[in-house]
């Protein structure tokens, strides 16, 4: 697996508007087996050709994060996860400072939220049985989560970032359907121009949604089982791209589990939607996606496995090594690669 030491300044502690750039004006390190190159993002047209297609996630980043008081008094962060198809929330409970997650957490733990509602932890998940950062629970009266997070949550933060954002700052500009606890942030660098420069290229970009859990980055665990939702029409032209001889090109890793998760051992992609535990790695390589546009993943993160699984790990690992060695910024609101293999 890629290794590599992040560097003290290698963080992107606010969004590249903050430092007078353009969404569109953030680093691209594009990667093939012949060559690297650092162009802007906003260049991303002129590396990939004709009948190349862009797949981009279209779930919105919702306020996730609550302020949670237990039973002595003490305030901490609550970060909602997703919602289960019976009601229940998934969660992660943080330690006061935001630090990380508070592993002392109990099935039976009861909080306060906003609004007079109550939330008990049942159970560990995904297993039960073996409890670790994310717990099913339950709220105390239900309530409808989309519309409750809007009016009591804030968007989820970790400790690299410097101040509070608003909401638009966690959201690409093509998100339409709220429901990602973190934003799907490999297609913030996107602009309105952007796409239409893509589309005059002859490239289509074409929708899918995967609401995206909470990464919890402090411990590098895979991610969780997550809702998606693959198209008719979006099965179907990855699969006529792929038999053209062309490049599919997922924007992030959603939507990389997405489209793998839809498409069978022969190659073909067909319309799905449910939830997805699929996990690439060396076990589970790539079948529909030959493209990646990515952010950067910080050591020893589950994500990297995922972009060895679509781009080898000597091209994953030399990519990584050149971002060090150049300064590219990691994380949301960072730089941005795109892998062709």
């Amino acid at each position: 697996m890629t290794t590599f030491t992040l560097p003290a300044d290698g963080e992107a502690t606010a969004p590249p508007e903050s430092r007078g750039l353009q969404r569109d004006e953030v680093r691209l390190m594009a990667v093939t087996a012949q060559a690297t190159r650092s162009v802007r993002f906003r260049d991303l047209p002129e590396l990939l050709e004709p009948g190349d297609l862009v797949v981009v996630n279209t779930s919105a980043t919702v306020p996730g994060r609550l302020a949670a008081r237990r039973t002595d008094g003490v305030t901490v962060p609550l970060h909602w996860s997703t919602t289960l198809d019976d009601g229940d929330w998934v969660v992660e409970v943080r330690r006061r400072d935001n630090s990380g997650p508070d592993l002392g957490v109990e099935p039976g733990t009861r909080l306060a939220l906003p609004g007079g509602v109550l939330i008990t932890m049942l159970a560990g998940y995904p297993d039960p049985s073996r409890p670790t950062r994310l717990w099913r629970a339950r709220t105390t009266p239900a309530v409808p989560t989309t519309a409750y997070l809007a009016e009591h949550g804030a968007p989820i933060g970790y400790g690299y970032l410097r101040g509070d954002f608003g909401l638009a700052a966690f959201q690409t500009v093509y998100a339409t359907e709220p429901g990602s606890a973190e934003m799907v942030s490999a297609g913030r660098p996107f602009t309105e121009e952007l796409l239409v420069a893509l589309m005059a290229r002859g490239v289509p970009v074409v929708p899918l949604t995967l609401h995206a859990g909470v990464s919890s980055p402090e411990l590098h665990e895979p991610p969780s089982p997550e809702p998606f939702s693959v198209p008719e029409v979006t099965a179907r032209l990855v699969t006529s791209t792929r038999r053209a001889g062309r490049r599919v090109v997922a924007v992030g890793t959603t939507v990389t589990r997405a489209l793998e998760t839809a498409t069978d051992d022969d190659g073909v992609t067909s319309p799905a939607a449910g939830w997805t535990d699929v996990v690439l790695g060396p076990d589970r390589p790539a079948r529909a996606v030959t493209g990646l546009i990515t952010g950067l993943h910080e050591p020893q993160a589950s994500h990297l496995q995922l972009l060895e699984a679509v781009a080898g790990p000597e091209l994953v690992g030399a990519a990584y090594r050149r971002a060090v060695a150049e300064h590219y910024l990691w994380h949301e609101f960072g730089d941005s690669m795109l892998f062709l293999p």
